[in-house]
Formats: structure tokens, C-alpha cells, sequence
């Protein structure tokens, strides 16, 4: 039940990754447009912050893990969001005033806006591999069954944020939404009990 509880995690956090970015679009597009070196900053900063992320998680990975440790992580993820919905219109009036060049304008917002948070929901993809490795000879296996449910994640986040959210909800109540749920797993797996085995050599 516990593994199936950790998958869900995943799911979900790859859910709010893809629609947390396509969102980026659409709040970057009032001050610096759409066009296409506009998705080329948004998409940078994601992958950057996303692989210091896996980093970061897999290091942490390293020490002795708990699903405590882990839905703190989720918390802090689903806190980090918040400050798009309070500062993200101010913080770009600032760098659309001070910055003419809108490809460094949208990087620098970009930056400012979504690199901690997603940093935080790259850091659980590798802290979930190793809650749910028991074995070495499992590894590969688990990771990439892992790797599959995510990328699932965010192929169905893709999709409901961009074909169905975005045309029926505001964008901070979406906003809202992605912060609410990442927090309330985050404390759903806190209070789970789950033993953590040693990986066997």
C-alpha cells in the first residue's frame, strides 16, 4: 500500500511540474509576450532547476530516509509556489522597467519565479527511488517504473492544464491549487508510518 501511496506522489508531482510550467507562459506573457525565446526561458530555468533538484535529492537520498523527510519536502515545494501568485506581478514590473531585452527580461523573471520551487519537486523524483528500493539488483527497475509514472504525471498535467484549467479557472486559483495539493500530500506522507529497509549488497 506504502509503494502504491509513493507512486501517487510521483504522479502527482510530475502533474504539477508540467502545469506549473505551462502556467509560466501565461504569466510571463503580459510583459514580455509569447514568443518563442519566451518558452526558450521558461523552459531553461526548468530544466536547470530541475536537474540541481535531482542532485540535490539524490545526495539527500543518501542519508537515512523517511517519508517524514519526504513530505517535507513536498510542504516546502507546495510553499515555495506561493510567492507566484503574491509577487509575481510586481517582480516583473520591476524587470520589464529596468530590462529592455525581453529574452533576458523573461529569464531573470523566470528565474525569480519558478527556480526554487520546481528545484524542491526535482529533489523528490531521486528521494522516491530510494524509499521504494529495497534491493540493489531492484534498482533500475524501480527507477524506471518510477520515471515512467512522473513523466505519466506530467503528460496528464500537460494536458488537463492546457486543454481544460486554464479556459474555466483563474490563473492564481490554478496557482493556488497546485500549492494546496503538493502540501497536503506532503503531510499525508509525514504522518504515514513506513519502515525503511537497508539496500542488501
Amino acid at each position: 500500500m506504502t509503494n502504491k501511496f509513493i507512486y501517487l506522489l510521483a504522479f502527482c508531482s510530475g502533474f504539477c511540474i508540467m502545469g506549473i510550467e505551462l502556467l509560466g507562459g501565461r504569466i510571463l506573457a503580459p510583459y514580455f509576450g509569447s514568443s518563442i525565446h519566451i518558452w526558450g526561458s521558461i523552459i531553461t530555468v526548468f530544466m536547470l532547476s530541475l536537474s540541481i533538484g535531482y542532485l540535490l535529492g539524490g545526495k539527500l537520498s543518501t542519508s537515512p530516509v523517511s517519508l517524514k523527510r519526504y513530505g517535507v519536502i513536498f510542504i516546502v515545494a507546495g510553499i515555495a509556489i506561493l510567492p507566484i501568485v503574491y509577487f509575481a506581478q510586481p517582480l516583473m514590473e520591476i524587470i520589464f522597467i529596468h530590462i529592455e531585452d525581453s529574452r533576458y527580461g523573461s529569464l531573470l523573471a523566470s528565474i525569480a519565479l519558478f527556480f526554487i520551487p520546481t528545484l524542491f519537486l526535482g529533489m523528490l523524483s531521486p528521494y522516491s527511488v530510494r524509499l521504494l528500493t529495497t534491493h540493489q539488483d531492484h534498482s533500475g527497475n524501480v527507477a524506471g517504473k518510477l520515471y515512467f509514472i512522473s513523466t505519466l504525471g506530467s503528460a496528464f498535467g500537460t494536458i488537463v492544464t492546457s486543454f481544460y484549467l486554464v479556459l474555466y479557472f483563474d490563473l492564481n486559483n490554478i496557482v493556488f491549487s497546485f500549492s494546496a495539493t503538493l502540501i497536503l500530500l506532503g503531510f499525508t506522507a509525514y504522518f504515514q508510518r513506513y519502515s525503511i529497509t537497508a539496500l542488501t549488497q
